[in-house]
């Protein structure tokens, strides 16, 4: 029988991938429940129109109009707003793929997790800002939580069954991003495209500012953390330029196993789509002759702070990695928006956990606490922004 599929985040690279891979694997493998994006409606559209979903629906209430027009007489159903989306992530599906960016994808998640299933996680947020309770909700519901990130799933294929905690430590595998070479200088002057401008992999401009910051490395080590039970001691990250080794697994008898492949999100999201068994991909072969060498080196923590900042926050536990996350995309936003520069949002977000005190207190035992200290850590780095943004506004006008 063809296993059910809703894609939550469709019109992104994860969910635009995921697609090209049933359609690559026809008709008869795989239906799709229900697509979901945020805003792009017209492109949401389309893919409705060919994969003939059981509901359609844009978090942008704005864009209704603009979705009912172009599935009109079409017979698919479609909502829209918040609301419409979490409709699409509770309908029963096998297997759901978790990829919308940001905090905005926690709830969409959340419903997904309690209905049980499958569910691909391709969102850093859900696990770094309430890890806990997805973990609780899953085992509750018996969800299969299957890691999509290139370098999670890298270290799922990696320890080949074997219990995470018995193992000495896992690698996460880091490109280095733009600015691997970069002086401080450099970096401060950095514009957009500059930060936007990945030497490996192609992906949305959050994304990569924040492969450009590590921040993305950093997010992933308190997902690993959550994902396989480890303490962040257990977790350790190489910069890897080539992107060809994607996760290791060091064992207690000093063996080391790792995951290669060409730097392409299909490969990983093939992985978990038919999981637990495995399909043909288009992907490009390795040609291990010709690429010749791999090199790795340390991560430098003087031009790349995120790392650290994301160790620390989840050591002091609480809200603290809801402060980590709401921080940086606020200021990841204020970036590409042209208020702050490229180091600002590191500082922003060390500014928002040194003056959060009062949001990370106490234990965050329900979403409703996670949503209360994202909405707070955003309204602090907010004025981070705003104070950098005048100062910067003062240095330009007094040049």
């Amino acid at each position: 029988m063809a296993r059910s599929l809703t894609i939550l985040g469709a019109t992104g690279s994860v969910g635009l991938a995921t697609l090209d891979l049933v359609g690559a694997a026809g008709p008869d493998s795989y239906a799709i429940t229900a697509l979901t994006a945020h805003s792009r409606a017209r492109e949401l559209a389309e893919l409705s129109l060919r994969f003939r979903p059981k509901f359609t629906a844009i978090a942008d209430a704005r864009q209704a109009d603009v979705l009912e027009d172009a599935l009109a007489g079409s017979g698919l159903r479609w909502g829209a707003g918040p609301q419409a989306v979490l409709e699409a992530a509770s309908m029963q599906a096998d297997w759901t793929m978790a990829a919308i960016v940001g905090a905005a994808g926690l709830a969409p998640t959340l419903e997904a997790v309690k209905r049980g299933g499958m569910v691909a996680l391709a969102n850093k947020e859900a696990l770094v800002c309430a890890g806990e309770l997805f973990i609780e909700h899953a085992r509750k519901s018996g969800a299969v939580i299957l890691p999509v990130d290139s370098e999670h799933n890298a270290i799922f294929q990696a320890l080949g069954g074997v219990d995470a905690t018995r193992v000495r430590r896992i690698i996460l595998t880091a490109s280095g991003g733009p600015f691997r070479l970069a002086s401080l200088d450099v970096m401060a002057a950095a514009t957009v495209r500059d930060a936007v401008a990945h030497p490996v992999w192609s992906m949305g401009a959050k994304i990569s500012v924040d492969s450009a910051t590590m921040m993305n490395k950093g997010l992933e080590v308190i997902e690993a953390c959550h994902l396989f039970a480890l303490s962040p001691e257990k977790v350790d990250v190489i910069v890897h330029p080539e992107s060809i080794v994607h996760g290791l697994v060091e064992h207690v008898d000093g063996g080391l196993i790792a995951q290669m492949g060409m730097p392409d999100m299909r490969t990983p999201i093939a992985h978990a789509l038919a999981w637990p068994h495995r399909v043909e991909t288009s992907v490009s072969r390795l040609d291990l002759p010709a690429l010749g060498r791999l090199t790795f080196e340390a991560p430098d923590p003087e031009r790349f702070p995120a790392l650290g900042l994301a160790r620390a926050a989840f050591t002091a536990g609480g809200a603290n990695p809801v402060i980590l996350n709401a921080a940086n995309e606020v200021a990841v936003d204020a970036f590409l928006n042209g208020h702050v520069g490229f180091l600002d949002i590191a500082a922003i977000v060390a500014e928002s956990l040194e003056r959060g005190e009062g949001i990370a207190r106490g234990p965050l035992t329900d979403f409703d606490a996670v949503y209360a200290a994202d909405a707070a850590a955003r309204d602090l780095a907010g004025a981070f922004v705003r104070a950098r943004a005048r100062r910067g506004a003062g240095i330009a006008k007094g040049a």
